[in-house]
Parts: structure tokens; C-alpha cells; sequence
């Protein structure tokens, strides 16, 4: 049972946001806000100063250091810390982006703050919070489960490459090209690998190929 309250620090370049932000997670008595910040360059600063925070919210798009780059500077320089990613927007891409570079797991800015908080005591106790994009079978093996086999086993060198393009910025279609498949064959390939490994996205795909290191975070 979480006894005391969880640190955490809240990245984002929109003032308002922060301070209504900082306001509303005041009356959870599961998390205490340490320090605010409005972009990775003052991140570092203060993460230098002290005190630390287990968990990180951080935003996406900021000027000076952006999510993906203080998300990846945060698993290099503090890898205990826990970084939440949230963004105002549902793409694959940018979520993709954001969990490659380190980041534990992404909500929407316009859950719900019982939502955040939440995601906050998940992702500190489990060191990874994942959405409804996610099935529960693969958060487990996600996180090491050893029961979990050796699914590798279980796929073509084709499949092997689709999972690994799943994870850049290419769309379904592009990837169909790169590989040289046609639209209709990649489908069937993401069909299959849904079904097979109880996956619901593409962010599921991506994030299976990282967990498989099918793709090397840089």
C-alpha cells in the first residue's frame, strides 16, 4: 500500500497548465509535486538542485529541450526516475518516440486528474503505466515476465522486419514499400501479430519489438 506520498516534477511550457496542474494534484495525498519546469533545459537544473522526484510528467512539445530529448537525457542521468509522457494528441508516432527514448508510459492531458494519479502510483510501482492501446498480457511481458517464452520463435523474417519498422514514423503504406509487400500483405502481418500476441495497436507492436530488442533504444 503506497504510504507516503509519491515525488514527482511536471515538465510542460505552458504556465497555466503546471500551476492548474499543481493545484489539482494538491488534494491527492498520493503524490507531492517537488518542482515544476518549462522545458528540459530547466528540467536539468532543477533535477541538479534537488530534491528528485520518482516520477516525471513530461510534455512533449517544448521549446529549448523537447520531451523526446529530456526523456532521453532523464533514462541516461537518472534512470531510477520514472518518466510519464503527456501529450494532447492520440498518434502512434509521438508515443512511439516517447517510450524508445525511455518513457514508462503516456496519458492524454485530457484524462482525468483521478486518471493521472493513477498513472502515477502504476508507473512508479510497476515502472511502466500503458493506456487501453495496451492489453494487460502484454504490459506483463513487457515487464519481463518470464513465463513469456521465447515468442521470437514464433516469427518469420518478414514479420521480424514489420515489427521493426513498426517502430519509426513510416505509415502502414510506406512500410508495405520499404519491404516491398503489398498494403494487403502488411495487414495480414498486423492481423496475425495482434491475434497472436494479444497486441491492440501499433504502439503495442512497437512496444514489443523494443521489449524483444527488435529495435535498440539509442
Amino acid at each position: 500500500m503506497q504510504s507516503a506520498p509519491i515525488p514527482i516534477a511536471i515538465v510542460d511550457d505552458h504556465t497555466l497548465f503546471r500551476q492548474g496542474l499543481i493545484s489539482l494534484l494538491a488534494e491527492f495525498p498520493e503524490v507531492t509535486v517537488v518542482f515544476d519546469a518549462a522545458n528540459g533545459e530547466e528540467m536539468k537544473r532543477r533535477l541538479s538542485a534537488g530534491p528528485l522526484p520518482q516520477v516525471i510528467l513530461m510534455d512533449i512539445n517544448m521549446p529549448m529541450m523537447d520531451g523526446y530529448e529530456a526523456t532521453l537525457w532523464v533514462r541516461q542521468h537518472h534512470p531510477d526516475i520514472h518518466v510519464l509522457a503527456l501529450s494532447m494528441f492520440e498518434d502512434d508516432p509521438p508515443v512511439i518516440k516517447m517510450l524508445k527514448n525511455g518513457a514508462g508510459g503516456y496519458l492524454l492531458k485530457e484524462s482525468r486528474t483521478t486518471d493521472l494519479v493513477h498513472a502515477v502510483v502504476a508507473i512508479n510501482e510497476q515502472g511502466f503505466y500503458l493506456n487501453e492501446k495496451v492489453s494487460v498480457k502484454l504490459l506483463r511481458n513487457i515487464q519481463g515476465n518470464p513465463a513469456a517464452g521465447t515468442p521470437l520463435e514464433q516469427l518469420s523474417q518478414n514479420e521480424i522486419r514489420f515489427l521493426q519498422l513498426c517502430c519509426s514514423e513510416l505509415t502502414y503504406k510506406e512500410i508495405a514499400d520499404q519491404m516491398h509487400l503489398s498494403p494487403h500483405t502488411i495487414d495480414n502481418y498486423r492481423q496475425e501479430l495482434f491475434q497472436k500476441f494479444d497486441i491492440k495497436s501499433r504502439t503495442g507492436l512497437a512496444l514489443f519489438a523494443i521489449k524483444h530488442e527488435l529495435f535498440t533504444v539509442k
